[in-house]
């Protein structure tokens, strides 16, 4: 419960009535709870749609929608997606990319990312069949930590310091195989087949970013953790609707 709980408060702004302790090793081990924490998140979506969709317009609500899951977020992975971005930008060495990431100022090239990401984000939400909506509301929150999950397990370091080293530290095989396990599960009851296609492309989707971040840096870092997650959710959303438009897979 207490590892939950320190995954539940790195991934939301949701204050908790009390202090949860926190060991030097426990934010790696806490990994093992990010889909059950997304899970959660989904059902916040799932719940506000539930009341929303009776008294706002499709289109609006599904804003909405968005700006609730960035606000609860602190947009943290937001901010990894932009720096990502300007990094890019400045086709540099790996240090400049690496010093790039960590200058908070957010760039042009980071701030279209951003727009891009949440338009897609908000376009996918309102094209979905309204038959998978709230299951595909559950679901692609948690889809995404578990590729934060699978981004850390047996990562290397690009520094030797920050956020992305203090997860690497504490996260192993158990803490995937659990993760993995659980979210397999909850797409398969809320999606079936066409949950388990889904998370099978984003798994490739998360083997090449973290490819990529290893070549391009050496390693990752918690900016590259959350922009494959912001990847990851929109991803799932458009899989989702190839699969579901498609009829390829039983429903």
């Amino acid at each position: 419960m207490r590892l939950f709980l320190i995954a539940f408060q790195f991934l939301t702004i949701v204050p908790l009535p009390f202090a949860v302790r926190c060991d030097e090793e426990d934010l790696g081990r806490s990994m093992t709870f990010f889909p059950l924490v997304g899970l959660c998140l989904g059902a916040l979506l799932a719940g506000a749609d539930f009341l929303l969709a009776p008294v706002l317009p499709r289109g609006v609500s599904d804003l909405v929608l968005v700006v609730v899951l960035t606000l609860v977020t602190g947009a943290l992975h937001l901010d990894g997606l932009s720096d990502v971005c300007d990094a890019l930008a400045a086709r540099g060495s790996r240090e400049r990319f690496l010093e790039i990431m960590k200058d908070s100022r957010v760039g042009a090239v980071g701030a279209v990312g951003l727009v891009l990401a949440l338009g897609l984000k908000y376009r996918a939400l309102l094209a979905l069949p309204l038959e998978h909506k709230r299951d595909a509301l559950l679901f692609f929150p948690a889809a995404a930590r578990l590729a934060q999950v699978q981004m850390t397990v047996g990562a290397t370091r690009a520094r030797a310091n920050g956020l992305g080293s203090a997860f690497i530290t504490g996260a192993g095989l158990w803490q995937f195989a659990l993760a993995f396990l659980f979210t397999v599960a909850a797409g398969y009851l809320l999606l079936g087949l066409n949950g388990i296609a889904c998370l099978l492309f984003l798994y490739l989707l998360t083997w090449g970013i973290k490819s990529w971040s290893h070549r391009k840096l050496g390693g990752i870092t918690g900016d590259v953790i959350g922009c494959a997650s912001e990847l990851n959710e929109i991803g799932c959303l458009l899989i989702l609707l190839i699969l579901f438009h498609g009829g390829w897979l039983p429903q």
